[in-house]
């Protein structure tokens, strides 16, 4: 065991030595490149071999498969969310819209009911003045929708 700090740094530097040389032999075994150009035919050889073992096991066409199916579920999850998205938005336009008409035939109605009955508190009030808040007489009859 070094008992120095120089003994100790000098052990640290031989591992870091021992580890970059054990690296470097791991990296040179394992490089494909380099043994792809040692032998080229070996290589073309074996990718072959793996071509044909691939396509014998109808792996791709399971994959395909599989792929067809998760792309086809996706669609019909995202379509049916898209739905009720749609259908959300088709109602509260169609619930604005028929508020609206409600306000302004309610305001329609008021005005003329108004007018022919004189001194009557609905006379005082205005059809834009109605129409803008919102306000619906109490006498206009309910939709039937």
């Amino acid at each position: 065991m070094p008992e120095t700090t120089t003994e100790v740094r000098a052990d640290i530097e031989q591992t870091r030595t021992r580890m970059s040389n054990a690296i470097a032999e791991l990296e040179r075994k394992v490089d494909f490149t380099q043994k792809i150009r040692e032998h080229p035919w070996a290589s073309i050889g074996v990718a072959f071999g793996a071509g044909v073992a691939l396509s014998a096991s109808s792996a791709d066409v399971k994959a395909a498969r599989v792929t067809s199916d998760a792309t086809r579920q996706t669609g019909t999850n995202l379509g049916t969310a898209l739905d009720g998205v749609v259908a959300a938005l088709v109602t509260a336009v169609t619930t604005a819209v028929h508020e609206r008409i409600d306000g302004a035939v309610g305001e329609v109605v008021s005005t003329i009911r108004g007018s022919s009955q004189p001194g009557s508190a609905s006379t005082t009030r205005t059809a834009s003045s109605s129409f803008a808040s919102g306000d619906r007489p109490t006498d206009m009859p309910v939709r039937a929708d």
